[in-house]
């Protein structure tokens, strides 16, 4: 409980000083998931080990020096920190890794502070790591995405949500 804790107050440090300083901002990642999955069912909210945050490229070092600040460092929070505990930064606009489909979504596709549902979940298809696959499954459980989503996605992105959608249980 104290680890998840530990995450819940490092996003809310990281996000409070970015908004105090007027520096734009999108979490995203799991706790972007946890924060929509939430709205639907509170107890089927997942802990997570960290804050991952979209942020313009012409931010980055105001973002950094915002974020020393309140005691963050954007790469690890804490001296003697393991990478888990991480304040991971993604480019908006940008590939997050030079293998993903599509790169990340604009800071236009989020509203205050966190990014859109369709966004989340189009980043989420892209990477399609086993951590995504699970944090899509929560949000198809709790209704938040169906049967009409492939749709609105490119067909591999399109395909890898159907596989989803297709073996509820798998």
């Amino acid at each position: 409980m104290a680890a998840a804790e530990d995450v819940r107050d490092r996003l809310r440090r990281a996000t409070t000083a970015l908004d105090t300083h007027g520096v734009p901002y999108a979490v995203i990642g799991e706790c972007a998931t946890a924060e929509w999955v939430g709205r639907v069912d509170a107890a089927a909210m997942r802990t997570t080990q960290h804050v991952d945050i979209l942020l313009n490229r012409d931010d980055l070092g105001t973002a950094n020096i915002v974020l020393k600040s309140a005691g963050i460092d954007m790469i690890l929070d804490g001296v003697g920190r393991k990478s888990r505990d991480a304040v991971r930064i993604a480019v908006a606009g940008e590939q997050v890794h030079p293998e993903h489909l599509l790169p990340a979504p604009g800071l236009n596709e989020s509203a205050s502070g966190l990014l859109s549902l369709e966004a989340l979940v189009r980043m989420k298809l892209t990477s399609f790591r086993r951590g995504d696959r699970v944090d899509l499954r929560d949000l198809i459980d709790v209704e938040l995405i169906d049967t009409t989503w492939p749709a609105k996605f490119p067909p591999e992105l399109a395909a890898r949500l159907q596989e989803l959608l297709d073996t509820p249980d798998g």
